[in-house]
């Protein structure tokens, strides 16, 4: 087969050439979404990231939403599947033991590890969730695709905690959840408030910490502390 300056070029089916055209959009409004949300973003706005004519998008997506919802779905398939197993996983593992720690470091660390090793795709897409969550398009699209995940952790954490009122647990829950999506919208605070000495983008210093300090709130609230 030939090779080097005299090989003749590959050819890309026009399938091939959608789907890499889609995911220049997706590429390009989950970037977008994850700095100004769903309301600051227009499709004239990623058409010109992409440097294609606003009418391209009308063809793959019927509108904003449309295109705002096809972001989410596009990455939440995965993060999501993958603390599902790890909490499965570590369900099997701890038997009839499981304990608060152990199901936060399945949920918690096995989504931060994703973003760290996806690097600035995954980071944005970080960033878009935090952003998305904290409105109601986003937590409805949070319910769809999220709510078998957490609804798995909070039974393993119902049998890690058998005597604390079920209320407790899911404003347990509710607390971890918010720390997260604070730590995944990256917004530089803690960088400016410590003079530097911690970096909102260092998921790996969160995963050191972040499970077991919370692990410590759901047991203080089981003391009645």
């Amino acid at each position: 087969m030939p090779q080097g300056p005299t090989a003749k070029r590959v050819r890309r089916t026009k399938a091939e050439q959608r789907a890499e055209t889609l995911e220049q959009i997706l590429d390009a409004a989950e970037y977008l979404f994850s700095r100004h949300g769903l309301h600051g973003v227009t499709l004239r706005d990623v058409a010109l990231r992409v440097g294609v004519h606003t009418t391209l998008l009308h063809y793959y997506f019927k509108d904003k939403r449309d295109l705002f919802e096809k972001v989410f779905a596009r990455r939440a398939g995965i993060t999501s599947g993958r603390r599902m197993e790890a909490l499965e996983r570590y369900e099997a593992e701890a038997g009839d033991n499981p304990t608060v720690e152990g199901a936060l470091h399945a949920f918690l660390d096995t989504d931060l590890d994703l973003y760290v090793e996806g690097g600035e795709p995954w980071m944005n897409y970080a960033a878009f969730g935090a952003r998305a969550s904290n409105t109601p398009e986003g937590a409805a699209l949070m319910d769809v695709y999220f709510d078998p995940v957490v609804l798995k952790l909070v039974s393993i954490l119902k049998r890690a905690l058998p005597d604390m009122p079920e209320e407790d647990i899911f404003w347990g829950y509710h607390f971890v959840t918010g720390s997260l999506m604070n730590t995944l919208a990256r917004t530089g605070r803690i960088d400016r408030l410590s003079g530097g000495l911690c970096k909102s983008g260092d998921f790996m210093a969160v995963k050191r910490r972040m499970a077991r300090f919370m692990a410590a709130g759901f047991l203080a609230l089981s003391k009645g502390v």
